[in-house]
Formats: C-alpha cells, sequence, structure tokens
C-alpha cells in the first residue's frame, strides 16, 4: 500500500512539474516588470537598461552554447548574418526599447494585458507572409480569425477607453492618498502614447517570431548558439541607438541600486533563466501549453503593482484585459486544434501499410527523423528563441 502511495505521488509529481515550471516563470517575469517599472521612475534610461540587460544575457547564456552546442556549429553566411542581425534589431532594440518606454507612460498590469496580443498579431503576420494558409470552413480557423478580432478589439478599448478607477478593498486609502500628484491631460497624453508604443513593440515581437521560424530551420539543434548570437548582436545594435539616443555620459553610471537590480534580474531572469525552463516545457508539453499561463503574469502583476506601486486600474483597462485573454484562448484553442488536425494527416499514412509486409520499428523522435511542424508563427511569451517542440510518433511492427 505505501509502494503505491509513493508511485502516485512521484507520477503526481512528474506530471506537476510543467505547471509549477510555468507558474514560477510567470512569478518572475511579474517582478521583472515591477522592479523595470520602479528603476524607469527613478530615471534610468531605457536605451541603457537595454544595453545592461542583453550584456548580462550574453554572458549568462554564452557559456552554456559553448560547452553543450560547440560542435556541428553551423556555418554563418551573408544571408544568416542579415536573418540575425534583423533578429537583433527586432528583439532587444525594437521591441525592448519600445515595451520599456510603454511601460514608463501607462503601467505594469496594462503592459503585460497588451502583450498578450502576441500570438494573434502573429497569426496576423503569418497570413499575410503566406505562412500559414487561411480555410474558414475549419472550425479551428474560424476560432483563430475570431480569437484575433476580439484581441484586437480589447487592445483597442483598453487604448481609446479608460473608465472609472476600480477600487480593491487594500487600495482604496492608497489612491486616495495619490489622488493629488498627478494631472489628467498630461496622464491621458501620456497614456495614449504609451498604448501606441507598447502595441509596436508587440508587433516587433511578433514578426521576430515569423523571422526566427525561417532561422530555425538552421539553428534547429542549436538554439542556445542562437540566443546567444541575437543577444550579442541585439546588443551592438543597442549600444549604437544608446550612442545616438542618449547624450547624456551620466545615464550610463550605473552603482549598487534599483538600476542595477532591473538590468541584473531583466538579463539572468527573463533573458536567460526562461529560455531554458521554457525550451523544456516546451519540448514536452508544446508551445500552446506554455503560452496559455501569460494571462496569469497580468493577474499577479497587477496584485504586486497595487501594493508595490499604488497602481490605478481602470474599468476599460479590465474589460479590455478580459476580451485579450478570451481572444488569447480562442487563437490558442484554434491553433491546438490544427495541431491535433495535422498530426492525424501524418499519422494516416501508416493506417494503409500491407499486413503482408514486415514493418521496421522506428521512434522518430529517438531518431530525430520526423518533426512535427507546428506552423511557421510560433506561438510563444518568448522573446528570443526556444527549442520548439517535438511529437513522438512510431510505427508498429507487424509480421505475417
Amino acid at each position: 500500500m505505501s509502494m503505491e502511495k509513493l508511485s502516485c505521488s512521484e507520477s503526481f509529481l512528474k506530471s506537476s512539474k510543467p505547471y509549477f515550471a510555468m507558474i514560477s516563470l510567470q512569478f518572475g517575469y511579474a517582478g521583472m516588470n515591477i522592479i523595470t517599472k520602479i528603476s524607469l521612475n527613478t530615471g534610468m534610461s531605457h536605451y541603457v537598461l537595454v544595453v545592461y540587460r542583453h550584456t548580462i544575457a550574453t554572458a549568462v547564456i554564452a557559456p552554456f552554447a559553448f560547452f553543450f552546442e560547440r560542435k556541428a556549429q553551423p556555418k554563418i553566411t551573408f544571408t544568416i548574418f542579415i536573418q540575425l542581425f534583423i533578429l537583433g534589431l527586432l528583439g532587444p532594440v525594437i521591441d525592448q526599447n519600445f515595451y520599456y518606454m510603454g511601460l514608463k507612460y501607462t503601467s505594469p498590469t496594462f503592459s503585460c494585458a497588451m502583450s498578450n496580443m502576441l500570438p494573434a498579431m502573429t497569426f496576423i503576420l503569418a497570413v499575410l507572409f503566406r505562412m500559414e494558409m487561411l480555410d474558414v470552413k475549419k472550425l479551428w480557423c474560424q476560432a483563430k480569425i475570431a480569437g484575433t478580432v476580439v484581441t484586437v478589439a480589447g487592445a483597442m478599448l483598453m487604448t481609446i477607453y479608460k473608465g472609472p478607477i476600480v477600487e480593491l478593498f487594500w487600495t482604496k486609502h492608497m489612491h486616495q492618498q495619490h489622488a493629488t500628484d498627478t494631472t489628467p491631460s498630461s496622464d491621458s497624453k501620456d497614456f495614449l502614447k504609451g498604448s501606441i508604443l507598447l502595441i509596436f513593440a508587440t508587433l516587433a515581437w511578433a514578426s521576430l517570431f515569423v523571422l526566427q521560424a525561417k532561422i530555425l530551420k538552421t539553428y534547429s539543434k542549436h538554439q542556445l548558439t542562437l540566443t546567444t548570437l541575437v543577444c550579442f548582436i541585439g546588443t551592438l545594435q543597442a549600444v549604437a541607438v544608446t550612442f545616438v539616443m542618449e547624450h547624456n555620459p551620466s545615464a550610463w553610471r550605473i552603482g549598487w541600486d534599483m538600476n542595477l537590480l532591473a538590468a541584473a534580474y531583466s538579463g539572468i531572469v527573463a533573458s536567460s533563466i526562461s529560455y531554458y525552463v521554457q525550451g523544456i516545457v516546451m519540448k514536452k508539453r508544446g508551445p500552446v501549453f506554455a503560452t496559455a499561463f501569460s494571462p496569469l503574469m497580468m493577474v499577479i502583476v497587477a496584485i504586486m503593482g497595487s501594493f508595490v506601486l499604488a497602481e490605478k486600474i481602470f474599468l476599460g483597462g479590465v474589460i479590455g484585459a478580459v476580451l485579450i485573454v478570451i481572444g488569447l484562448y480562442a487563437v490558442l484553442w484554434g491553433k491546438q486544434k490544427e495541431n491535433e488536425v495535422a498530426h492525424c494527416e501524418m499519422l494516416e499514412p501508416t493506417k494503409n501499410i500491407d499486413p503482408s509486409r514486415e514493418v521496421v520499428t522506428e521512434d522518430v523522435e529517438a531518431n530525430n527523423g520526423t518533426e512535427m511542424k507546428y506552423s511557421d508563427s510560433m506561438l510563444s511569451t518568448i522573446v528570443i528563441s526556444t527549442p520548439g517542440s517535438e511529437t513522438t510518433l512510431k510505427k508498429t511492427t507487424q509480421e505475417p
């Protein structure tokens, strides 16, 4: 009896690991948003923060890439270099700078809600570049289209309409205390500007995934190397942009304060540990499973932000966030059904095998011979690369 209980507990722990990992990761992302917001409010330049973040990320990831993936490295041709250059520009430079500017002008909760538009924007870009085909007669395709429309509507609502403040029972006193510190006209202007910046940041992030799907064919077995290269090239680009945009030399100065914590935390947790954890989870459970946890980060940030930053939550933001989450899960559901259909189509030829012939048993995953393709619009909450998921496909052995 005790052995059965032990085996059941071991089985539960093993099956629960992906859930614990993704939930822990959302807390890590939430902490990054709060710490970064505090750092930006104290005067930290977002250009300098991007440089320090990806410098630390490159330094952390590079040793792992060297020790685990130094053999059989892909040759960097001119075409691959251009792709890496654009990835560095889209991710570390455009996406991160626009996101930090949007975060500075709005709030952590609002920024997290807007970032949930990523799967819908990735789907739109994949269709525009003909990397994904539309079949409106299929239910899963209708779900993705409807989810995209609802997501965009939610984002527009959050941008245009603020509405009254939603009071939480622990924030009433804090909101009354900070009521005299703001001017409505300047707040509205900054809010609109921040919303537009966040939309552009998410668009750059989605563009990164569309291009990344192409270059991952070359770096399918060298994801850490790809991440290191993108972070390194992005760091060099961010340095050049910072020299042009930031003319104050003192902006580069950093001490043992919140600015250092923001750079180190973002580089280590959000750009290093997250790649490894998400890579493992996606390999075992797929990208849809990993992406489904992103709304949890928004809830955690809302609670933490109300305590730490006395953040104001508006009715328009709540309604828009709910619409975005509904649209997100509709897109993910459609994506999951599409994957199941593709999986069934891959299995279909095995049903027509002549039983009079001998078929050799082959574990495709073990030999890395066949990989299920989810489509080029990879739905992921990660900024740079994570290993794609594989699906085990086994052929049965029959003898006459």
